[in-house]
């Protein structure tokens, strides 16, 4: 079970392990979360397992869970250093203030300050744009982001919740220029949200950027815990999340699945959904939260799973979600392109629409 295979993020050299400790549960500030005893209990187990990889964000649990990392090993440089720690702004953490979030100049390097403040740290290894901006021009907040790398206060930066048509265009600016670029991808994606495989996951495959998944289990719904006998006796945590998910029967077919996955594995619902996603093209480093030292013991196990070709296309299938435009159009292709030929190894007869023999060509 160690989580010592590291790999690098996307193009970059940063490596880290293949599944990433996500703390937007440490503290209990929002009425559910760890404490900071089993916070820091979380933080150790995942070291010693090899770990090295945490993601936290400005605002998670109103800023206390940057602080439990600070106080843990931000302070004490030697474990520091041996950490990748990630950290997010665009979130606000003071109503009344329009300058409090955003992706603008002012605000990023204010939340950066803090969060260096809060981590007890000099840098921050990998900082992401939590979400996009519409109302921040991308190339202020590269130019911005450029600053704090060449400072020495940011090591790498990403990019989480934003278009992929915005993504392309934040790094061609960045690489036109000279900056710094995003090397990270931080998505939600599960079995049960696969939508991103339409734009995003094919952008980051193209350009490079490592993929890191948020809400593997989709807000607890493929942890095991919820079934078609249990989902009415047993108490959501995050109710408003899980609802939708609950009362969709499209969850249980996928449940049902996963469990006769596990038992051919001797395995449980959460790993095999966690061995699916990481073995999906792209992905580098899973985020895996847990506000219980068990949860932790239980979803890193999944690093052992391997699935077989015929258990991977069989949750494929069940899942396959049903793209847009231009998307839907991309099966006709062949045939309009190739005429009559076989393309690396894509065979399609002709559209009809070609010059045949006895045609008069205009």
């Amino acid at each position: 079970m160690p989580l010592d295979h590291y790999v690098t993020l996307g193009r970059s050299g940063l490596r880290v392990s293949p599944l990433c400790l996500g703390a937007m549960t440490f503290g209990e500030d929002l009425g559910w979360g760890s404490s900071v005893e089993e916070s820091q209990r979380i933080i150790d187990r995942f070291v010693e397992l090899g770990g090295n990889f945490i993601d936290t964000a400005n605002f998670y649990t109103k800023s206390h869970s940057e602080k439990i990392i600070g106080d843990h090993v931000g302070r004490h440089a030697a474990r520091r250093d041996r950490l990748v720690i990630a950290t997010k702004f665009s979130g606000n953490l003071y109503p009344g203030d329009p300058n409090g979030g955003g992706s603008s100049r002012k605000t990023i390097v204010a939340s950066c300050e803090n969060s260096l403040r809060r981590l007890q740290t000099d840098y921050i290894d990998l900082y992401w744009l939590h979400n996009w901006d519409v109302h921040t021009p991308i190339e202020e907040t590269m130019s911005a982001l450029e600053d704090l790398v060449r400072a020495g206060k940011v090591r790498y930066i990403g990019v989480s919740d934003t278009p992929a048509w915005k993504i392309v265009e934040a790094n061609m600016t960045a690489h036109l220029r000279g900056w710094a670029a995003f090397v990270g991808l931080q998505i939600e994606y599960s079995l049960l949200e696969r939508s991103v495989e339409q734009e995003l996951v094919p952008m980051a495959l193209q350009f490079g950027l490592g993929i890191t998944p948020w809400s593997p289990l989709k807000s607890g719904a493929l942890s095991g815990k919820y079934t078609r006998a249990t989902v009415g006796q047993v108490k959501a945590d995050r109710g408003t999340f899980l609802e939708p998910v609950l009362n969709n029967e499209k969850t249980f077919i996928v449940v049902d699945a996963l469990e006769v996955i596990a038992r051919a594995h001797d395995s449980t619902v959460a790993r095999i959904a966690l061995a699916w996603l990481q073995a999906q093209p792209g992905v580098s480093s899973t985020i895996i939260g847990a506000r219980r030292l068990a949860q932790l013991e239980d979803n890193v196990q999944a690093i052992d799973v391997r699935l077989t070709a015929e258990e991977l296309g069989r949750l494929d299938a069940l899942t396959t979600p049903t793209f847009g435009f231009p998307q839907s159009m991309q099966p006709v292709f062949p045939a309009i392109h190739n005429g009559g030929t076989t393309v690396n190894g894509v065979y399609a007869p002709t559209t009809g629409f070609g010059i045949e023999k006895g045609d008069q060509p205009y």
